[in-house]
């Protein structure tokens, strides 16, 4: 049962990899959106900078990546605990995925996915953060709040153990994600560099308005 469990947290992260905004992007632009906007590989970047309608298979199918191994280890009954481990796992390859030197994008829809298998209340809450987010123009913060509250909504609906703490892991790499932000320089010590990392933390960039951060082009992406 370990060996599995391991094996499926193992395929969990390669499976998450699968970098698709960076494919849609070769496919149907010919671009490397690592070099375009924030520099992450995520629905977001193919939504400014390849197509908007393909958000939608980008997204269905990074969905599908956390929660084909969650499902799995469900069925093959390897237990809940296993089952979130191998969620987090494809959310972790998911934004440092081995493919693309481990840059990669947020894990909102790696998130989704392992909620919808394991806490599907989970999907629509999420959701919702995210929809409002994007109608008010504070998508990051917005998404950041809706993780941040996982945790709580999953305490006070009575989950088990292992789906609140999965809640905490999910935060945790959400926080550390957007702090590394694929390893872009930061300002020197001082307060340009406190400004920038609390920029990255609650609004997913380092300076600027959003539009001229989300819109950039090569030229200015260092």
């Amino acid at each position: 049962m370990l060996i599995k469990s391991l094996l499926l947290v193992v395929a969990g992260y390669l499976l998450g990899s699968i970098p698709t905004a960076y494919l849609a992007g070769r496919l149907l632009k010919g671009i490397d959106l690592r070099r375009y906007g924030s520099g992450t590989v995520s629905g977001t970047g193919v939504y400014y900078h390849v197509s908007r309608p393909a958000v939608v298979a980008v997204g269905l199918f990074d969905i599908a990546k956390a929660a084909l191994p969650t499902w799995l280890a469900l069925q093959w009954g390897l237990g809940l605990g296993a089952a979130l481990m191998a969620g987090v796992a494809a959310m972790v390859g998911h934004n440092w995925p081995l493919y693309l030197e481990f840059k990669g994008g947020r894990g909102h829809s790696t998130i989704l996915g392992t909620m919808l298998v394991v806490f599907p209340w989970g999907f629509p809450w999420l959701l919702a953060f995210i929809a409002l987010g994007r109608l008010l123009g504070y998508t990051a913060l917005l998404s950041l709040l809706g993780v941040a509250s996982l945790p709580l909504l999953t305490w006070l609906t009575g989950q088990p153990a292992e789906v609140i703490w999965a809640g905490v892991a999910v935060l945790a790499v959400t926080v550390i994600k957007r702090l590394e932000a694929n390893r872009q320089p930061l300002p020197p010590q001082g307060p340009e560099r406190h400004r920038a990392l609390l920029n990255r933390f609650l609004h997913d960039r380092d300076v600027g308005p959003r539009q001229e951060w989300v819109e950039r082009k090569p030229s200015a992406v260092k």
